[in-house]
């Protein structure tokens, strides 16, 4: 079968969004670190561990939508969907632990719902794996990997409300760029989270809406 070209978009955008998000820590350099570091004991190597198993994640799900494995390879389909969950579980519990160091409310309590919304959809996907009630496992599982895309939306609706703050700030920047950066900052994991949401489930209404037949 072949993969449907939406399918190679999503995964060429993600990989190409997410490497260089994650090429400073390659180098376990807390002095490269994207976000503010207070702790190089504590903080550095969750956060590093936990963009490491979101990672993985996010090929181990792409994978799971691959036609060919799932359908002609039932049980390599099981065995990466093994690693997708057990990768949420460890990166979604990481993701926990470096909130304490999020200074910015509003950021801190993004992270917390998706964190918890990340274990909650992976956790319900491989429970209905275990009873084998597929078609649930299914749901939960696209449920689940929206969840691991917002890492990638929220990066890419940056330039979007950048746009959207310039125009709502009557093409002006009140507090300068920098104000307006961490504004975006603030809030695009909220808006990723909510675009991801709205996105999965109009995608599994369409699906669940079969045409009538005509007679």
């Amino acid at each position: 079968m072949k993969l449907r070209k939406s399918w190679w978009v999503l995964a060429i955008v993600s990989i190409g969004v997410m490497i260089p998000f994650m090429a400073p820590y390659v180098t376990l350099d807390p002095a490269k670190s994207r976000i503010e570091i207070t702790s190089s004991a504590v903080q550095y190597p969750l956060l590093v561990a936990h963009i490491a198993f979101a990672f993985v994640a996010l090929v181990s799900g792409l994978l799971q939508f691959i036609d060919r494995i799932r359908v002609r390879n039932p049980e390599t389909h099981r065995n990466v969907g093994k690693v997708y969950v057990y990768s949420v579980f460890v990166s979604g519990l990481l993701a926990i632990g470096t909130i304490f160091y999020i200074e910015n409310y509003t950021k801190a309590i993004a992270f917390l719902v998706l964190a918890l919304a990340w274990l909650f959809t992976g956790w319900k996907g491989y429970v209905a794996a275990r009873k084998r009630n597929f078609e649930e496992h299914r749901r939960w599982m696209i449920r689940s990997f929206g969840m691991t895309l917002v890492a990638v939306s929220a990066r890419l609706l940056v330039p979007v409300l950048m746009l959207l703050y310039y125009v709502l700030h009557g093409f002006a920047l009140p507090g300068g760029r920098e104000a307006m950066v961490n504004e975006i900052l603030n809030v695009n994991m909220w808006v990723g989270l909510v675009l991801d949401l709205m996105i999965v489930e109009w995608v599994m209404l369409k699906s669940a809406i079969k045409p009538a037949q005509v007679p």
